[in-house]
C-alpha cells in the first residue's frame, strides 16, 4: 500500500487592504467625521504644535454612509521613506493597516506609530515592534515614552539606541559617540553629557565640528577604531556664513587639524564619497559619519551631521541626533530614519562650496577606554 499522502495545503487567502482615503489635517477645520473618534487627550496632542512642515494627513476608514470607523494622523519628515502614525483612533488596527497598505503604495520603507496612546495588543496585532527608547532626554525636548516600527522592506538587522544631543552644536561629537557604542567600542551607559561635550571640545572648530577636525577627535579618543576623513575640497569648510576676520582664525585651526591628521595617522580621501560607497561600507560594518544640510528634512539650511548605519533596498538608514518639536518631530521620527539614496546624495551635497564631508569608522580591532575626560 502506497504512504498516504497529505492533501496539499490551500494557499492562505491574501489579507484584503484595509479601504480608506486620505485628506489633509486642517486642526481648526476637522472633518466631522473625525470629530466622533477623537478624545479631548488627543486632540489636544494633535493641535499642540505645528505640523504643516511635516505634510499632517487624515488616513481615515469609512463606515456606513459618511461616518468614519477609524482614522490615524500620520505625519513624515519632507524627503524621507516613511510615514509616522502619530495616533490611531477608533478601530486602531484598521486605522494602523490603513497606513501600511499606503506606505505600501507609496514604495516607503517602514512605517512607525508614536507610543502615546497605543496598545501592545494592537502593536503586536500589525506586525509592528517596539523601538528602544531613549535612556534620557535633552531638556525642552518633546515625544513619548514608547514608538513602533514596521519595515516593509528587508535589510536592518542590529539597531544602535537612541541618544538625542543636549546642545544646538554637539551633533558631530554625538554621532562619532552613539557609532562607537553601536560598534561595541564603547559601554552605552558612558554616553552622557559629559562624554557629549568632551568630545566636542576635541573636535570643534568653534562651533561646528568640521570632518578633518572630527576624523582626528576620534582617532585620539579610540585609537585602535580605523578611522578615515573624506572631503573633497582642500579649502577650510563651514565657514561662508561668519565675517571675514572670525573665518580667518577658524581657517587656521583646520589647517591645523589636517597636520594633526597627518601627524596621528588618519588617512585623508580627496575624492567625493558616493552613496554607493556608504552603501558598501555599512556592508564591511563600518559607520559613516555624513555631512549633510538640513534644508530637505528641516526647512532650514544648517549643516548637520547624521549617522548612516543601515541600508535597505533604495534607502540608507540614519540617526539623526536632532529633532524639531516645534514640528511635532520626536525622537521616533530621528531613529532608525530611512532616507532614499536619492535624497541622501543632494542632502549631503552642501552649498555654497559643493563638497562632501564624511568620516568612516570601522570595527574596533581591541577594546579602546572611555574617552578621556
Amino acid at each position: 500500500m502506497p504512504p498516504r499522502q497529505e492533501p496539499p495545503e490551500r494557499p492562505t487567502e491574501p489579507k484584503r487592504p484595509v479601504e480608506s482615503l486620505v485628506a489633509p489635517y486642517e486642526p481648526d477645520d476637522p472633518p466631522p467625521a473625525l470629530v466622533p473618534l477623537v478624545g479631548d487627550e488627543v486632540s489636544e496632542r494633535w493641535r499642540a504644535v505645528d505640523r504643516s512642515a511635516h505634510a499632517p494627513r487624515l488616513v481615515a476608514v469609512p463606515g456606513d454612509g459618511e461616518e468614519w470607523t477609524a482614522a490615524a494622523l500620520v505625519t513624515a519628515r519632507p524627503n524621507t521613506a516613511y510615514l509616522k502614525i502619530v495616533d490611531a483612533v477608533g478601530d486602531v488596527r484598521a486605522a494602523v493597516e490603513a497606513v501600511v497598505t499606503l506606505a505600501g503604495r507609496q514604495g516607503l520603507a517602514q512605517v512607525k506609530w508614536e507610543g502615546w496612546t497605543a496598545r501592545a495588543e494592537d502593536v503586536a496585532a500589525t506586525g509592528f515592534t517596539a523601538l528602544r527608547s531613549p535612556p534620557t532626554r535633552p531638556e525642552g525636548t518633546a515625544g513619548p515614552a514608547a514608538g513602533y516600527v514596521r519595515w516593509l522592506r528587508e535589510g536592518v538587522t542590529a539597531t544602535p539606541l537612541y541618544y538625542g544631543q543636549t546642545t544646538h552644536f554637539t551633533c558631530g561629537a554625538v554621532t562619532a559617540l552613539v557609532a562607537q557604542a553601536h560598534a561595541g567600542a564603547l559601554e552605552w551607559e558612558a554616553l552622557d553629557r559629559q562624554a557629549e561635550l568632551t568630545l566636542w571640545r576635541d573636535a570643534t572648530n568653534f562651533l561646528a565640528c568640521e570632518p578633518v577636525g572630527l576624523g582626528v577627535a576620534v582617532r585620539r579618543a579610540w585609537p585602535s577604531s580605523p578611522v578615515r576623513v573624506h572631503l573633497d575640497t582642500d579649502r577650510p569648510v563651514l565657514l561662508d556664513h561668519y565675517p571675514e576676520n572670525d573665518r580667518e582664525w577658524r581657517a587656521l585651526l583646520q589647517r591645523a587639524s589636517r597636520k594633526d591628521a597627518e601627524r596621528t595617522g588618519v588617512p585623508m580621501d580627496p575624492s567625493r564619497l558616493s552613496l554607493s560607497a556608504v552603501r558598501e561600507a555599512i556592508g564591511r560594518r563600518e559607520h559613516v559619519l555624513l555631512l549633510l544640510s538640513l534644508a530637505g528634512m528641516q526647512g532650514f539650511d544648517v549643516p548637520h551631521w547624521v549617522l548612516c548605519h543601515g541600508v535597505v533596498p533604495g534607502a540608507v538608514v540614519i540617526e539623526d541626533p536632532w529633532t524639531n518639536a516645534a514640528t511635532g518631530d520626536t525622537w521616533v521620527d530621528a531613529h532608525l530614519l530611512p532616507v532614499s539614496d536619492s535624497s541622501l546624495d543632494t542632502m549631503s551635497v552642501l552649498s555654497p562650496e559643493g563638497f562632501r564631508g564624511a568620516v568612516t569608522i570601522g570595527p574596533p580591532r581591541e577594546r579602546d577606554a572611555t574617552p578621556r575626560s
